[in-house]
């Protein structure tokens, strides 16, 4: 089975706790907070490894967590940062945010790295809190959250060649000829449901063919198993189109397989092709291919007979010599690839009312301050009032109507109004 397409959960781990310490040496009694920072949590990334080819690992596991920072200690130790989790996806990967729908990535590089959840910080340790009218702070942050996300792993197959045709026009056949891919071949449509590639070496030159699954009208529109076939020839660099001499009429197969690929993607449909009528073993079939010619208005098509061998040495030497004519497409991606909001953390928020007496406040930073606030203490709880303060939050709580005993929930955290 050839499985490209997985939905995965992936979790960052949470930053640890900071820690409430104080140094309390001999002839040091009073030495101050020496509580140390949390070690942050460890990030999930996707790694192409050019070894594997298919997604079919996640059909077996589709969750994913990476190690939590360990809490801080005394003497300003700082807790261990958790270990960051790789997985391995095949060249070729398209990863995309299901929540969002943002492609968040396209690794199409071995080696290439994509960060898809960021590990939380750690929290910091009482030290971070002295000041000269608190010289004893008895508050330390709590790790922040690891980022948790659900993604869609979608495969694109990277080849050369597509082998591109009406279902049963013999494209496995060929395959399986010119290479030592093994594809299923029977005599009935859509035996192949699943794409196949094959290495191709002629006179000392290779390339990568696929044998791309039969489209049929309406793929453009996921018709039958269109969408998931035609990804696969999005980034080869050059098309076979393969006729199938025994059709009633490979005229009509021709133009609406170009047609899906044109409403599919119109850059697809400029890529080069090179067509070729297969079954030169049947009778007529020169006449036919001169027919076609005229039809269609094309100034050459190649007869090959995938079965007996017929024309298909040199269909690879014309295909071998147009590979060389044509640019390699060098992926735009940087090999270590962020999103846009790492760059920095988005400080807005929103305050919107759910219901009477029930509020909701939104934003990265301030949902994030919740999250690491120990709300049991004091000391932490007079720390976040005035952050709300300095953010204007307050003003614009007040503003909404917000009274004494009101809920406000931020993130996670739910919190009475005083």
């Amino acid at each position: 089975m050839f499985f490209d397409q997985a939905t995965i959960s992936v979790r960052a781990g949470d930053g640890g706790d900071g820690s409430i310490s104080f140094r309390r040496e001999k002839y040091v009694p009073f030495g101050g907070p020496d509580g140390g920072h949390g070690g942050r949590g460890g990030s999930v990334f996707l790694r192409v490894n050019d070894q594997l080819n298919t997604l079919m690992a996640f059909n077996r596991q589709r969750h994913f967590e990476a190690e939590k920072g360990q809490q801080g200690s005394g003497n300003r130790r700082r807790g261990r940062s958790g270990d960051d989790l790789y997985i391995d996806v095949p060249l070729g990967t398209v990863v995309r945010d299901v929540e969002t729908g943002e492609i968040m990535g396209d690794l199409s590089v071995p080696g290439q790295v994509l960060l898809v959840a960021k590990g939380g910080r750690g929290g910091r340790g009482n030290e971070a809190f002295k000041t000269p009218t608190r010289q004893a702070p008895q508050v330390a942050e709590k790790g922040a959250p690891g980022e948790e996300r659900r993604i869609e792993l979608e495969l694109k197959l990277i080849a050369d060649v597509g082998l591109l045709g009406k279902p049963n026009a013999g494209k496995s056949t060929l395959l399986s000829r010119v290479s030592a891919a093994r594809p299923k071949i029977a005599d009935y449509p859509f035996t192949t449901l699943e794409p196949y590639l094959g290495v191709v070496e002629i006179d000392q030159r290779t390339f990568v063919m696929a044998d791309i699954p039969g489209l049929i009208e309406g793929a453009h529109a996921g018709a039958g198993l269109g969408l998931q076939f035609l990804r696969h020839v999005e980034r080869t660099r050059l098309l076979i189109h393969l006729l199938d001499g025994a059709s009633l009429d490979p005229a009509s197969d021709y133009l609406a397989i170009n047609n899906e690929i044109a409403l599919y993607s119109p850059e697809l449909a400029e890529k080069p092709q090179i067509v070729a009528l297969n079954k030169a073993d049947l009778p007529d079939v020169d006449v036919m291919r001169d027919l076609l010619l005229e039809e269609l208005g094309l100034d050459e098509m190649h007869v090959i007979s995938a079965v007996t061998g017929e024309g298909v040495q040199g269909l690879l030497r014309i295909i071998a010599d147009r590979l060389e004519s044509l640019p390699i497409q060098e992926p735009t991606a940087d090999l270590y690839v962020f999103r846009p909001h790492e760059r920095g953390e988005d400080t807005s928020f929103t305050v919107t009312r759910v219901e009477e007496g029930l509020y909701r406040l939104s934003g990265q930073e301030i949902e994030r301050l919740a999250a690491m606030t120990p709300w049991t203490v004091p000391e932490a709880v007079e720390r976040f009032d005035r952050i709300l303060a300095a953010r204007g939050i307050t003003r614009k709580l007040d503003e909404m109507g917000v009274e004494l005993g009101d809920t406000v929930l931020i993130g996670d955290v739910e919190l009475e109004w005083q």
